[in-house]
């Protein structure tokens, strides 16, 4: 086993030189996941929890350059889920053993802040037991905390790149990496569990990108870290630039599991999209949660933040015995929980 990866295991931490090293390595990749392997069998044994994802709209006023999503792309077939149509998902979800609904959509302001609220006040009073989820990017302290009041429980917002050139590349003027990021620490001092994460293999990214996302997340100590490849999207300003590496990503979630070893990894629906055993293999890097989809067939071609997205026409009872079958045979098991992020405690 190389020392670095050894080291990392033992404290969780790297001279930046070590872990770009790490990063740059294509031929620690097997060493990596061993040991990242070893510690989301530590911590969380063979259990891997399942969110239930509920796409409720592919409306978004921002216009992020890698996005299909982008309010600039007027090929983006539009729809917005009504109340029912939401609740209608979770009770399908909760019948096949989801206990987190995951509220994910483009910053789209016709769900203002009472209707948002009203939405997980109607999910947590039908199922009290389970955990709701919103990613939907960017608010004011005061629309945080009237959603945790509500009863949302976890926020995701990845910060994509913790670099300031790079966000910039990626991101109109309009956009700020440094608002993005004091999203995140208000989250946490809300008492939402908080998920970030970023892309692997964007444009313009270099490892040292990278490494500056590790830093960030040291100091953000976030509950969850959502990491995939950046996957192209021909109605995007980067139609023309390659999509992300598989074995980079999978470089990356065996050290974020050795950084981070309490941590939720979503073994992400991109992986699956850019190999056909993504996700397992992901799960096998260190990664310890899935993401099935709950949004009703017939939206889910529509919500296309990247081209070629996996799983857009089976039914969710259908995606979940399937996923279900690949996560044993990957040598796991699908567990029926909340999943609820393990307390850090340093050894």
């Amino acid at each position: 086993m190389n020392e670095s990866i050894v080291r990392l295991t033992q404290t969780r931490d790297l001279p930046d030189g070590e872990l770009l090293a790490l990063i740059s390595g294509p031929e620690w990749e097997a060493d990596l996941a061993q040991a990242a392997d070893a510690q989301r069998r530590k911590w969380y044994g063979t259990d891997v929890y399942v969110r239930g994802l509920i796409e409720f709209t592919n409306y978004c006023k921002n216009d992020c350059y890698y996005c299909g999503i982008r309010k600039s792309n007027g090929k983006a077939d539009r729809y917005r889920l009504t109340e029912e149509q939401i609740l209608g998902c979770c009770r399908q979800g909760w019948t096949l053993g989801f206990r987190t609904f995951v509220l994910q959509g483009g910053e789209d302001p016709w769900y203002t802040d009472e209707r948002i609220c009203r939405i997980v006040r109607a999910i947590k009073g039908e199922f009290p037991a389970c955990a709701v989820t919103l990613s939907i990017g960017e608010k004011e302290r005061e629309s945080y905390a009237a959603y945790r009041a509500a009863g949302a429980d976890r926020y995701l917002l990845r910060h994509e790149t913790a670099s300031d050139d790079h966000y910039q590349m990626l991101h109109p003027a309009s956009l700020s990496l440094k608002h993005r990021k004091n999203c995140l620490f208000t989250l946490k001092e809300l008492g939402y569990q908080v998920g970030s994460g970023f892309m692997v293999g964007s444009p313009g990214q270099r490892p040292e990108h990278l490494l500056a996302d590790l830093r960030f997340l040291q100091r953000l100590q976030p509950a969850m870290i959502g990491i995939g490849p950046y996957i192209t999207h021909p109605d995007t300003p980067f139609h023309d630039r390659p999509s992300g590496d598989l074995h980079l990503t999978l470089r990356m979630v065996s050290i974020l599991r050795l950084m981070f070893p309490y941590a939720l990894l979503p073994a992400t629906t991109a992986l699956g999209t850019i190999h056909p055993r993504g996700r397992e293999l992901g799960l096998q890097a260190g990664a310890n949660v899935v993401m099935p989809n709950l949004s009703p067939v017939g939206v889910r071609e529509k919500y296309s933040l990247y081209e070629n997205k996996i799983c857009t026409g089976e039914e969710a009872a259908e995606c979940r015995s399937c996923l279900e079958s690949r996560v044993r045979l990957a040598g796991y098991e699908i567990v029926t929980a909340r999943g609820d992020v393990k307390e850090d405690i340093h050894d």
